[in-house]
């Protein structure tokens, strides 16, 4: 059987201490290892709180490990190096993306977000930057979504 161990971690910055270290603990594991394994999987999120859960086999003390991605906000936000959106995004911004940008993001979030394609995908980031008052390619969120509908950066995604 194995039992399984769901954290939030500061990505590449795991310790044995809490919460890992007294979950883990029981289990029977090598805690240093499973730390050095959960920062070589989350080093690209640093500076952000990253999901992961560690799978134990009680038997054989093997572990394996999943690890989730940062919300689509905290994404946005570290490429435009904002500490946080705008509070009133309709006025005031606090950066800009490029399409590149966004469909990096939007690849970052492949597992768990709704779009069942690059397109969509990157139209939902987009539609998260709408409320935290980021420009993309500088113009409005909606105006680039309605310029992805029309098909002008077909060649980019």
């Amino acid at each position: 059987m194995a039992d399984t161990v769901e954290a939030l971690v500061e990505g590449g910055k795991a310790t044995p201490g809490p919460p890992l270290g007294p979950a883990l603990g029981p289990l029977g594991v090598n805690i240093v290892k499973v730390v050095a394994e959960i920062n070589a999987k989350t080093k690209q999120f640093e500076g952000m709180r990253v999901p992961v859960k560690i799978i134990v086999d009680s038997k054989t003390k093997n572990f394996q490990i999943e690890v989730g991605t940062p919300p689509t906000s905290a994404l946005i936000l570290k490429e435009v190096k904002a500490e946080k959106g705008s509070g009133t995004p309709k006025t005031n911004k606090v950066g800009n993306l490029t399409i590149k940008q966004v469909k990096k993001i939007a690849e970052m979030k492949a597992g768990s977000i709704l779009g069942k394609n690059i397109k969509q995908a990157v139209k939902e980031v987009i539609g998260t930057c709408q409320s935290l008052g980021v420009t993309v390619e500088g113009k409005e969120p909606k105006e680039i979504i309605a310029e992805i509908n029309a098909g002008k950066w077909d060649k980019d995604l």
